[in-house]
């Protein structure tokens, strides 16, 4: 058995930097090591035994092998910095980043290796790669995205239903969207191809968040030691 890998876990007191934090502290993630969890202003220095750090502290956090990130756009550009300056690998989910903060990402890969996602749901990363099979032998077949959210949920189509339709582009599909907002629904995708006289349906639902944690974990503890480069979910099944 290797050493465990070191993360650094950033964003640490949003939800899913605590799902993240709670599943490694239970055992739940393998064997994980939390070297450091970082957030805008921690509330303690240590909670059960992993040290946190201000964000302002950055600089100062110990030898970590890869970052996860799930965090606000204003503090990816010195997490971005601090991987490429340790030669750490990064995970990130961050939303709403910029062409520009995208653009540095993509040239971080020349030098780390990268994986950027917009769901880290194990079962959406397969579910990507059966719709664009599905589009490149289904020629010609309607192509409709179905998902669902919980209704405080605000973007739609949401990024994992564009993400699905961008699968089904690289099939040659041009998908349309329909987006539901109800309940507390956690998350549910359903492709539909559709021909004559017969219809394909292929649907994800995912019934507990901490699948996302779980599966950024997964990807992470693969990305260690990997070649530098921008890679996906599905390259670390």
């Amino acid at each position: 058995m290797g050493e465990p890998t070191r993360f650094l876990i950033h964003g640490a007191s949003g939800r899913m930097g605590r799902a993240l934090l709670r599943l490694c502290a239970e055992g739940e993630a393998g064997d994980c090591n939390v070297v450091a969890a970082v957030s805008r202003r921690p509330a303690q220095r240590v909670v059960d035994g992993v040290p946190h750090f201000a964000a302002t502290e950055l600089a100062g956090v110990p030898a970590f092998d890869v970052a996860v990130d799930f965090s606000l756009p204003e503090g990816f550009d010195p997490l971005l910095a601090l991987c490429r300056q340790r030669g750490a690998a990064l995970v990130s989910g961050t939303t709403g980043l910029s062409d520009g903060q995208r653009q540095a990402m993509a040239d971080a890969a020349a030098a780390i290796p990268v994986l950027w996602a917009a769901n880290f749901s194990l079962g959406v990363a397969v579910l990507e790669e059966l719709v664009e099979r599905a589009a490149a032998s289904l020629a010609g077949w309607d192509c409709d995205i179905v998902e669902t959210h919980h209704v405080h949920k605000k973007d739609a189509p949401s990024g994992t239903a564009l993400a699905l339709g961008a699968a089904a582009g690289l099939g040659g599909a041009d998908a349309r969207y329909a987006s539901l907002r109800a309940g507390d629904v956690v998350g549910e995708h359903l492709v539909q191809f559709t021909g004559m006289g017969e219809r394909v349906e292929l649907v994800h639902r995912a019934t507990n968040r901490d699948v996302f944690a779980r599966g950024a974990l997964h990807v992470a503890a693969r990305l260690r030691g990997r070649e530098a480069g921008v890679w996906r979910l599905r390259d670390l099944l």
